[in-house]
């Protein structure tokens, strides 16, 4: 089955086109991403797989727009990869928030777009766009299914003792506010990778998943299903994060706004798009620069660094509380996949599970499933790469073929 995997932000499309022969047979034909939309100038990057890919500037002024370019890329005479728009069998959407709506994957249907737009409240940076890229997809493809797959879903076990708010009771009736998680797709595909290259029964085992990137979550896992995780209401909540201010003393919020005179968008837009390694250090969201920074003495930047692996080390510290112990850490997204100093120092401050890394193996690991640990530690840890991309072209895929018979 051809399937075609759509992930849209705000003012991006990331896609990727697979040939799903089944869940673990499958070939990736081409990949890519759109850029800059609705600013005066966009960007398409474009890479079939076995040839030359191509990068183009020019204005997309919306994901319409964007979504054609896309598909006029997967069938471009010299660049493309299909014969027509006719060969794509189905289209697949990362959806970033799905609040208790949605335990598991769905197809599109009015319900379905109904209820992603009530979840716009709780993600206003990343449903609306969602939305976008379904009717655009929609435009071009009328005919085509188009299937969702949400990144709070995996979080939907968690039990209402772990979700819920010591608020008063009716704002989770009324509004539905409790904690979702995000990231859960990474999550769940890490950790069914890990367990296998770790020797585990997925079904009887504790694992605690660390996605350190940009965005930042960590999750423990108890025998298959998510029992807690660090993201919240919002992808707000937990740990340091590019731009992200994460756990904050909730007084905090009124008491800047009446000393700034700010309204709750501009305060919203400070702990989301202004805060994190961006507000600490006063200089960048990158933990590239952070590192660079730090290694020229920046004391902000050492902040910044010291900070993420403190919060990394209270979350993992207290899942392992969580399950009264765990059979493996694993390491994943931009940071956690290419930054082996985080993760020595991380595991560095486990010694005391009996946690030992293999200080070789880790400076050399890098975007590749890793068993980061020595054989005689107690917990076992390793570096699995995330592919959000084929867990949704995997349900896809299974609920497509599903409608079809």
């Amino acid at each position: 089955m051809i399937i075609l995997v759509i992930n849209c932000g705000s003012s991006s499309v990331k896609y990727q086109l697979l040939d799903m022969k089944s869940d673990d047979v499958y070939d990736i034909l081409a990949k890519g991403l759109v850029e800059k939309i609705g600013l005066p100038e966009g960007t398409i990057k474009h890479k079939p797989a076995g040839k030359e890919g191509f990068v183009r500037d020019l204005p997309i002024p919306d994901h319409k727009i964007g979504m054609k370019l896309v598909l006029d890329a997967l069938v471009d005479p010299v660049y493309g990869v299909l014969k027509s728009f006719d060969d794509i069998e189905a289209v697949g959407h990362r959806i970033v928030q799905g609040a208790d709506f949605f335990s598991g994957s769905a197809l599109v249907d009015d319900d379905v777009l109904e209820k992603i737009g009530i979840c716009c409240d709780f993600a206003p940076l990343h449903n609306p766009a969602h939305l976008l890229g379904i009717h655009a997809v929609s435009a071009v493809l009328p005919d085509v299914p188009q299937v969702v797959t949400f990144d709070t879903a995996f979080h939907q076990t968690m039990e209402p003792y772990a979700y819920m708010y010591a608020l008063p009771y009716e704002y989770y009736e009324k509004y539905h506010v409790r904690r979702y998680g995000a990231h859960g797709t990474s999550h769940q595909y890490v950790s069914q990778r890990g367990a296998k290259l770790a020797g585990l029964d997925l079904e009887h085992s504790k694992i605690i998943t660390c996605h350190i990137g940009n965005g930042s979550s960590v999750t423990a896992i108890k025998d298959g299903k998510c029992i807690d995780t660090s993201m919240g209401f919002t992808p707000l909540e937990g740990m340091i994060m590019g731009t992200r201010c994460g756990i904050i003393d909730a007084n905090i919020v009124p008491y800047i706004m009446k000393k700034e005179n700010l309204t709750p968008d501009q305060m919203t837009d400070i702990m989301n798009k202004k805060s994190g390694f961006l507000g600490l250090s006063g200089v960048s969201s990158d933990a590239r620069d952070m590192d660079a920074l730090a290694k020229q003495g920046d004391r902000k930047a050492k902040i910044v660094l010291k900070k993420l692996t403190f919060d990394i080390v209270k979350l993992v510290g207290g899942y392992i509380a969580e399950m009264n112990g765990v059979d493996l850490i694993i390491f994943t997204a931009g940071i956690g996949e290419n930054n082996p100093h985080l993760r020595r120092r991380v595991c560095e401050q486990l010694a005391y599970m009996g946690v030992k890394i293999d200080t070789e193996v880790n400076e050399k690991a890098r975007g590749a499933e890793t068993i980061l640990s020595t054989p005689d530690s107690t917990v076992k840890v390793a570096l699995i790469p995330t592919d959000e991309e084929l867990v949704i072209a995997r349900d896809t895929m299974r609920i497509v073929s599903t409608i079809e018979e």
